[in-house]
């Protein structure tokens, strides 16, 4: 299992709707595809500009398809990326 943490940071206070409707779009679909065993969105109650982005993902091959999914493809790449700041953190479980 692969595990990615994603930090958005919309940079227009004006566009933070628009990228909680895009990522919740995203989501839905992302949640579709083969070898996603979890994909949420999360936005933040301290700062309206902040989203998270938590996915689990069976191996890296998926999110290698993902990447070329339709979410990712005309959802996240074109229309949120360039409203964001993006973090990525991937990530290993700590038991």
């Amino acid at each position: 299992m692969l595990y990615l943490n994603i930090l958005l940071t919309v940079k227009k206070n004006e566009d933070v709707e628009r990228v909680r409707e895009l990522l919740s779009e995203q989501g839905r679909l992302s949640r579709q595809e083969p070898g996603c065993a979890r994909f949420e969105v999360y936005h933040s109650q301290n700062d309206p500009k902040v989203f998270m982005l938590v996915e689990h993902w069976e191996t890296q091959a998926d999110i290698d398809r993902h990447r070329e999914a339709k979410a990712y493809t005309t959802v996240y790449k074109p229309h949120v990326l360039p409203l964001v700041e993006r973090v990525g953190h991937p990530t290993t479980m700590v038991e």
